[in-house]
């Protein structure tokens, strides 16, 4: 039986079958049109996340809006490289043949996007996909409503409706959409939903990329700059209200440097907010009552160091340090997502690694130290999907560096180059021509079968390490070059055309 949704999909697929969005030019198009759309728009995108989360305007054009231009400059710029064949090496047997890799679109997109940063998690895995040369469906989160009308009425004005469409709604319209069959799925939010559209996915053999979450941790170490290092964690953690996947989640550090931490935390949260943070125009609020409420119930019995205001009307929670936090207690037991940030105290690195190997890998992992020892140590014996050392949330504004998780975090990854990888079916490609010569090597593997077959086979495909790096071989051309140079002009000296050697030769 088909869905309320098979009329749209066939339009997408009707549109992908005939080839309109693998043409590099279209794709340009599209793109350049997504950038218009935030251009123009900017201040009603403002305007909407201030209506969804109290998004100060600072965090709504930088972390979303320039952060989506800026992912459109970068695809633009890279595209025809990016889409372009990759050459590969290849055995002595095909020497004189090709082998590269082929980057093809996968086809239907679906993409489900987050309420947090309602924009940048909704159109930035869309900017990959019309790079790569898919159609896609859309799926913004009701849960930042006025972000999710904005986007519904401005993409068809913008993008081709027979390639992109947008479908607004809650559970039952995503749980509807996931009856199709899609090609490929993206998926960011939590991970009880992200287990949910995996199995979907299942029932097609959809390959899925889960952007997901969880505990982000943040070992503080003794002697580093404790105002510079405060500075950088509060502002990870209370950007956007502490609504963030990659925000420090909660910090391990000794007993004396909590104290220092708390002691200088005062004096800059008063910088960042005034001594009143509900008045400040600078912090966002929680998205919801059921969110707020949720955060509220697992603090409840926590010691509050800092912060810890609540106004339930307005779903404003003051930022917060709780101290003295044991793992076992409520706020150590799911990702908080909030302007929350527990202190637990340990007594060394060996203990912090502990704690957080006993936990889901998270997203980010948050060292400062100015110890290279306890950097490694942590480099080495944790895993998460992204390192960050002696700052917080700024490593996802480096685009080379690819951004997701591992385990229960997620799985798959995005931005720049990664995301054009991640919306492309890398396709193996060999082209052999028919030169009899080598048609000589490669009939070692027709029968009739020798031992001298077996031997000859094995040593011609057997790997070995490149006898001539690459250095080498500049060396080589280069002097190679400067002989034939020389043999050149006495060549020409001969034949009467010059009469000299020009310095340094004559």
């Amino acid at each position: 039986m088909a869905s309320k949704y098979s009329e749209v999909i066939n339009k997408l697929r009707t549109s992908f079958k005939q080839g309109i969005t693998k043409s590099l030019e279209y794709r340009k198009q599209q793109l350049k049109a997504l950038y218009q759309l935030c251009k123009d728009n900017e201040e009603v995108l403002v305007r909407a996340m201030k209506e969804d989360l109290n998004k100060p305007k600072f965090e709504s054009v930088i972390c979303e809006i320039e952060f989506i231009r800026n992912d459109i400059r970068g695809m633009l710029i890279n595209l025809e490289k990016w889409a372009s064949p990759e050459y590969v090496s290849k055995h002595i047997i095909l020497k004189f043949d090709s082998t590269f890799i082929h980057r093809e679109p996968f086809g239907l997109v679906l993409i489900i996007g987050a309420w947090n940063y309602p924009l940048q998690l909704t159109l930035s895995p869309l900017v990959g996909a019309i790079a790569a040369g898919n159609v896609a469906v859309v799926k913004p989160s009701e849960i930042s409503p006025a972000t999710a009308r904005v986007l519904e009425d401005l993409l068809p004005l913008y993008l081709d409706e027979n390639s992109y469409a947008l479908i607004n709604g809650g559970i039952p319209e995503t749980t509807e959409l996931l009856k199709e069959q899609f090609d490929y799925i993206f998926y960011t939010g939590c991970p009880s939903v992200g287990k949910i559209v995996r199995d979907a996915a299942n029932k097609h053999l959809t390959p899925v990329t889960l952007e997901l979450g969880g505990k982000s941790p943040l070992y503080l170490d003794k002697g580093v700059n404790i105002e510079i290092s405060c500075r950088r964690i509060l502002w990870g953690k209370f950007i956007n209200s502490g609504q963030t996947c990659v925000a420090p989640d909660y910090v391990l550090c000794s007993e004396e440097t909590q104290q220092e931490f708390i002691h200088m935390a005062h004096k800059i949260l008063k910088e960042f907010f005034g001594e009143n943070p509900k008045n400040s125009n600078d912090l966002a609020r929680i998205v919801n009552k059921k969110h707020f409420q949720r955060i509220c119930n697992m603090i409840s019995n926590s010691k509050v160091a800092v912060g810890g205001d609540i106004i339930e009307e307005e779903c404003y929670l003051s930022p917060t340090i709780l101290s003295d936090v044991n793992i076992s207690d409520p706020v150590m037991k799911e990702e908080i997502f909030g302007p929350v940030l527990p202190i637990v105290p340990v007594k060394d690195v060996e203990e912090a690694i502990a704690i957080i190997n006993n936990k889901e890998k998270p997203l980010s992992l948050y060292v400062f130290s100015t110890k290279d020892e306890v950097i490694k140590k942590f480099l080495n014996n944790t895993s998460s999907g992204s390192l960050c050392v002696n700052d917080t949330v700024i490593h996802l504004s480096v685009d080379t560096l690819p951004f997701g998780g591992v385990g229960g975090s997620g799985m798959g990854r995005y931005h720049g180059k990664y995301s054009f990888d991640t919306f492309s079916h890398l396709k193996a490609v060999l082209r052999r021509n028919f030169n009899p010569v080598l048609e000589h090597l490669g009939s070692l593997r027709y029968p009739p079968y020798t031992d001298k077959k077996i031997k000859t086979s094995v040593m011609l495909l057997k790997k070995r390490r490149n006898p001539f790096p690459k250095v080498t071989c500049y060396v080589i051309v280069f002097v190679l070059g400067i002989m034939t140079a020389v043999a050149i002009r006495f060549i020409l000296i001969a034949s009467g055309w010059i009469k000299y050697l020009p310095y340094p030769f004559n």
